[in-house]
């Protein structure tokens, strides 16, 4: 499966994965998923980063992250809370290495296309893993917040997700009806193929668009655009 090189643009949404070192469990309890938490939202705001979305998973994290003006931001965030998730976790069982699996995925995401999909994707992991049967009862993600209205410092609202109403109470009854459909199988390996390439979350035109800009060549396969959500 060919990857590509890693890109990171400012002010622009990126779909972030990394996983545990050998696929093996980072997050053995909740005080430990409660610590990386509490870290992504430090160093959010210490690097002047947004995070749309999150879902951490027993043996790796799903993130959406704007990096904001600085590109390197996005980096800096990954590097100082996988750091000191490794630390922690080394203290605590009194052990040495490498906690993760080696550089975090990462894929640029067409807001308009796709961001609102990707963040459906990211926190219904749990209801795919067999887990839980509502992503509302799952308390290690960014849904509970987006459809009710749960206080969480580490989520910010992106502009897709503020246009789905013009209340709060509109916008989480629309996020809800959406992430309740069933997603197109063609959007669903989009997705996922995307993040394991480090390849374009978005539809032929918007990888055109970014090529040209990036004056270089963005290899992506895939669909055209999802359908779109309604209010």
């Amino acid at each position: 499966m060919a990857r590509q090189a890693r890109v990171i643009l400012p002010n622009t949404p990126h779909h972030i994965m990394q996983r545990g070192h050998n696929r093996q469990v980072v997050f053995a309890s909740d005080e430990d998923f409660q610590y990386y938490r509490e870290n992504l939202q430090l160093f959010k705001d210490e690097f002047c980063c947004k995070i749309y979305s999150y879902c951490l998973m027993t043996n790796h994290v799903h993130l959406i992250v704007n990096p904001g003006d600085n590109p390197e931001s996005l980096s800096l965030l990954m590097k100082r809370v996988a750091g000191r998730q490794t630390r922690y976790v080394n203290k605590l069982e009194k052990r040495s290495g490498s906690l993760w699996e080696g550089r975090f995925k990462s894929s640029i995401i067409s807001s308009q296309e796709y961001l609102i999909s990707c963040s459906r994707y990211i926190e219904l992991n749990p209801m795919r893993a067999g887990m839980v049967e509502d992503p509302s009862v799952y308390q290690w993600s960014s849904f509970s917040k987006k459809a009710k209205g749960k206080p969480d410092a580490v989520v910010d609202y992106d502009r897709v997700y503020t246009a789905l109403g013009n209340t709060a109470a509109e916008r989480q009854k629309a996020y809800i009806e959406y992430v309740s459909q069933t997603i197109p199988e063609d959007e669903l390996k989009l997705l996922s193929e995307s993040i394991q390439r480090n390849q374009v979350t978005g539809g032929n035109r918007f990888r055109e668009q970014l090529e040209k800009k990036l004056k270089m060549k963005l290899s992506n396969r895939g669909p055209g655009r999802p359908r779109k959500v309604g209010k």
